[in-house]
């Protein structure tokens, strides 16, 4: 039986008075591209910091590839390469510099070509001599992405990777990042482009107040039968909404209306005779099926930000 690529059972973390992390279970299979999102404040830095050995869990356990991450600390952390959501740096050092020294804390002292290989995926080549200080962010963040890849990890973790860079670096690193999945790595990622997450991941948990509320995969979650958003709209001012169908209303305005329909039992053209019957002069209507972040705000309640 193949272990998993990240284990945690009855996970807590508290902070004084806060319970940061509730008792969490979860297992990330080898090779899986799991989603871990929640609002802020919700607890995914906290799990992430656990599992990368940075802060100590009031109880439970985490093992990474087998690897108890307090017991046997080195192993686990070898197998662990974690791309923080802050962008830190070592002022004093190149990019070659940083990436080198960054080898030596794994044991590496001949990582040379590797180093050559990351530096040209990631486009840093030109800025292998430069020192850290004057790159760009965006270019911080990658030189992040090879640190944490360095000493070849086979679980990489990603924290808000994207968060605060411009869209055309945004696609550049997913580009790579599903490279690295392909190529057999086991990839978590926490982000709030929620859009991100529905198109990259195959399993999505969520976490709210300190408790994984959702885990299943992604074709799972988006068949929960949430349903659709029906709009419509009209040149004239509408009339109340019937009252059985006010139960639905999720926006209403003057001259537009949005109604969530259950998948599996309700009918578009239904609910538009309804409407009609109730004097609803309709000039268009829309239909759209609920996205990863229509189900993220009803099971959290906030939106992405």
């Amino acid at each position: 039986m193949t272990i998993p690529a990240v284990c945690i059972k009855a996970l807590r973390k508290n902070f004084g008075s806060v319970q940061a992390l509730k008792g969490i279970d979860l297992e990330i299979e080898q090779g899986e591209f799991f989603g871990l999102l929640g609002p802020n404040g919700a607890g995914k830095s906290t799990l992430i910091n656990a599992l990368a050995g940075l802060t100590r869990p009031t109880s439970g356990s985490l093992q990474v590839m087998g690897h108890n991450v307090i017991t046997n600390y080195l192993e686990a952390r070898r197998r662990l390469g974690v791309v923080p959501q802050e962008v830190v740096f070592d002022p004093f050092f190149s990019v070659r510099e940083a990436l080198i020294f960054q080898s030596g804390y794994f044991g590496l002292t001949k990582n040379d070509l590797w180093v050559d290989e990351l530096l040209d995926t990631l486009k840093l080549t030109d800025k292998a001599d430069a020192n850290m200080r004057a790159l760009s962010g965006g270019m911080k963040r990658r030189v992040l992405i090879a640190q944490a890849l360095v000493h070849k990890p086979p679980v990489v973790v990603l924290d808000e990777p994207t968060a605060g860079v411009d869209v055309e670096l945004r696609k550049s690193l997913w580009r790579f990042v599903r490279k690295l999945h392909e190529s057999g790595h086991t990839i978590v990622l926490t982000t709030h482009y929620l859009e991100e997450a529905e198109a990259l991941c195959d399993r999505i948990g969520i976490i709210d107040h300190g408790e994984l509320i959702t885990l299943e995969s992604k074709q799972e979650l988006m068949r929960r039968g949430l349903g659709q958003k029906l709009t419509v709209s009209s040149n004239s001012s509408l009339p109340p909404v019937p009252v059985e169908l006010q139960g639905k209303i999720v926006n209403s305005s003057e001259f537009q209306l949005e109604l969530r329909l259950h998948r599996e039992q309700d009918s578009v053209i239904s609910i538009l005779d309804q409407l009609r019957a109730a004097n609803f002069k309709i000039d268009d209507i829309g239909v759209a099926t609920d996205s990863l972040e229509d189900i993220f705000v009803q099971l959290t309640g906030e939106k992405a930000q």
